[in-house]
């Protein structure tokens, strides 16, 4: 397999096909001139781009047939959503690894999670680690990026942004909000995926993405709200405001699931900042700012409710 990837059309599977990431990536493969599989656990109802295929990472039997003559397998599945996320997502992740060694597979491609090893990891990026090693348990390569937030319409933690914003005239925030962080846009997240997808001197490697802007969490809602709204919000940080009951508060004032919030708070308290930028070499270009980040995601919800 070559670098020069516009000269060759390759099989992608991608899983996690109509999540926030999958159903963007699926697209851009095929402008790529890739042929591309849409994993999905419900492949009657799939009605994106791709060949849709059914498979459940948490059903190794069921991995086998879609992975048939795939070239590339991209990872996007995971569990924030239940209590006993970190064994799931081990379990999926070795049986994952071992169906693409089975059917020949020549790489994995991974989002995995900022944050730096031999730190005091939470649960969630602990789990992102662990799955990175796991994927590789039959012997194929596999090409990690990993990412602190994703910003982009219908991602997690843009809606827990937006729906702050919207909802609060106010807010106390605890006081881990000053807390620095490197989000990114989602279109710089695809950008980095598709590049990374057939290369061979990205196979085996961890490579770190972010955009262009080192910002607390506290910076995040201010800067957003004055994309959102023209103005900042009045923001008070308390020290008494656990992970635990920012979850529940979160879950209160937003619709997202409060399990999911949970496990994705308790990695807000650790600075995750790029610190490699070698995916540069791989994959050129300059990532969006946070706030064209934000405009970007804007319009895309606008749209979507228009």
């Amino acid at each position: 397999m070559n670098d020069d990837r516009a000269s060759e059309s390759l099989c992608v599977l991608v899983t996690g096909a109509t999540g926030f990431i999958g159903s963007r990536l699926v697209p851009a493969l095929i402008e790529q001139g890739h042929r591309v599989k849409a994993m999905t656990r419900n492949p009657d109802g799939y009605d994106g781009p791709g060949e849709p295929v059914g498979a459940d990472v948490f059903d190794p039997e069921t991995l086998g047939e879609p992975m048939q003559g795939v070239d590339v397998a991209v990872y996007l599945v995971h569990s924030l959503d239940d209590d006993d996320f970190e064994r799931k997502d081990a379990e999926a992740a070795e049986a994952f690894g071992r169906a693409a060694a089975d059917a020949g597979v020549r790489q994995i491609v991974y989002m995995g999670g900022l944050g730096k090893d031999g730190e005091d990891l939470s649960p969630h990026l602990r789990s992102r680690r662990e799955v990175e090693q796991l994927l590789g348990t039959g012997g194929v390569p596999v090409t990690v990026l990993r990412a602190a937030i994703v910003v982009g319409a219908g991602g997690i933690s843009w809606e827990m942004t937006r729906q702050l914003i919207k909802n609060l005239p106010a807010m106390v925030v605890p006081k881990w909000a000053d807390t620095r962080t490197q989000p990114i846009a989602l279109d710089d997240v695809i950008r980095y995926l598709v590049g990374v997808t057939g290369t061979e001197k990205a196979f085996g490697q961890v490579y770190e993405i972010g955009g262009a802007d080192q910002l607390t969490y506290v910076q995040m809602l201010q800067d957003a709200a004055e994309v959102i709204n023209g103005r900042r919000v009045p923001i008070v940080t308390v020290p008494v405001l656990s992970p635990r009951l920012s979850s529940h508060w979160i879950g209160l004032v937003t619709d997202v699931d409060s399990t999911t919030a949970s496990n994705l708070i308790d990695s807000m308290s650790t600075e995750v900042l790029q610190t490699d930028y070698s995916i540069r070499d791989v994959v050129p270009g300059e990532p969006m700012t946070y706030r064209d980040a934000v405009k970007k995601a804007v319009m895309e919800s606008d749209a979507k409710k228009g």
